[in-house]
């Protein structure tokens, strides 16, 4: 039995990144040997282990076979006698594909650190075009590498994406896996660069075709604002909200519907849904209350749910502020202003006080009324 870590540690050991988690790869071994080791396994379709003490994932070593269309059409064969280089050479990226043994050796039978220091995400062989999640991976691999290292995808590679795509093998991708990989990739240092390699490959209009018709007017604009809620330090919620609502900024209705549908059958989180329709639909009225009347901001807050729901009230405008920068600031901070005053009238006391119970809502919206103009007045003076 021989034990060597594998993967994205090498890696990020390699770039001088830190290192969250490592896997590793186990040789000579059968699944008796390691539960014998006390190792407990935890793999459904091939032999996977944690490790007693560390928890960390321990794998046998294994070869795949494509046996049908799709990522799930493969077949996993392990045995003591499958090399570490055989599982190295059907992994992704040759950055992916090294290895260190017990002695701290490196393990680069593919030439990852050659394209490491060439900054080239390049596959390890021809049997890359058999998993089309593959696509995907690279994209997100472009999104987290390029900012800092200026990271490629080399020519070679990008022709064989755009011919899986030609072959139909991104249509078999299943919406859940799609969103965790698109979610993944947006929540990385350059998430631009994740569509505009799935541009490059022709695969956006086969994996995202609701948003195809308004790609080719409002890409550039999308991809900057997504790009600068990721600067923002803004999470995954307002970086999804910023980025599709400046590419439908011109479709019906702010392209709340075209959200829906795509947020529908990708299975996106509703949450992350919901953030994304309310900026869409009240983009304008957004950009407008720079000025608007406290009547007008008002509204925008009850029709946004803002004083039940200010942390997504407070997200709609960082999401809106990265989509238009050069009056960000002054809106956010009056319409922040706005909410709070709002949220200080004490509804409760003024129910109590009021003898009409038909006259207590609007007794209530009133003094927030009053509130927020007060507010208004003291954030222009």
């Amino acid at each position: 039995m021989k034990i060597y870590a594998v993967g994205g540690a090498i890696r990020d050991e390699l770039l001088k990144l830190p290192v969250a988690d490592r896997d590793w790869v186990v040789v000579g071994a059968t699944p008796e040997e390691m539960v014998a080791e006390g190792f407990k396994p935890i793999g459904r379709d091939f032999p996977v282990f944690l490790h007693p003490q560390t928890h960390e994932e321990y794998a046998l070593a294994r070869t795949e076979r494509k046996i049908g269309p799709g990522y799930q059409g493969f077949t996993f064969h392990t045995s003591p006698d499958v090399t570490l280089e055989q599982d190295l050479k059907r992994r992704d990226l040759t950055i992916n594909a090294m290895a260190r043994d017990p002695q701290g050796t490196l393990i680069d039978p593919f030439g990852g650190v050659n394209d490491l220091q060439h900054r080239l995400l390049r596959h390890v062989s021809e049997a890359f075009v058999e998993d089309p999640v593959r696509i995907l991976r690279v994209a997100r691999f472009a999104a987290r590498f390029k900012k800092v290292f200026n990271f490629s995808v080399a020519p070679e590679t990008l022709a064989l994406m755009q011919s899986m795509v030609v072959r139909g093998e991104a249509d078999t991708l299943v919406p859940e896996r799609v969103w965790q990989e698109l979610a993944r990739g947006l929540a990385e240092s350059m998430p631009s660069e994740l569509f505009r390699v799935l541009d490059q490959c022709h695969a956006l209009p086969r994996i995202l075709p609701e948003l195809a018709p308004f790609w080719a007017s409002h890409a550039t604009t999308a991809l900057a604002s997504v790009d600068r809620a990721a600067r923002y330090g803004q999470g995954l919620d307002v970086r999804f909200a910023a980025w599709i609502t400046s590419l439908l900024q011109e479709a019906p209705n702010g392209g709340a519907d075209v959200i829906l549908q795509f947020a529908e059958r990708l299975r996106v989180p509703a949450a992350i849904r919901d953030l994304a329709r309310i900026t869409s639909e009240n983009r304008q009225a957004i950009s407008q209350s720079a000025t608007a009347s406290a009547d007008t901001v008002l509204r925008l807050i009850e029709r946004t749910d803002g004083l039940r729901r200010p942390q997504r009230f407070e997200a709609m405008l960082a999401a809106h502020a990265s989509t238009e920068p050069a009056n960000d600031h002054a809106i956010r901070d009056r319409l922040t202003q706005a909410l709070q005053a709002a949220s200080q009238v004490l509804a409760g006391e003024i129910a109590r006080q009021e003898n009409t119970p038909g006259r207590i809502q609007e007794r209530i919206r009133s003094a927030r009324l009053e509130a927020i103009a007060t507010a208004l007045q003291q954030h222009s003076s």
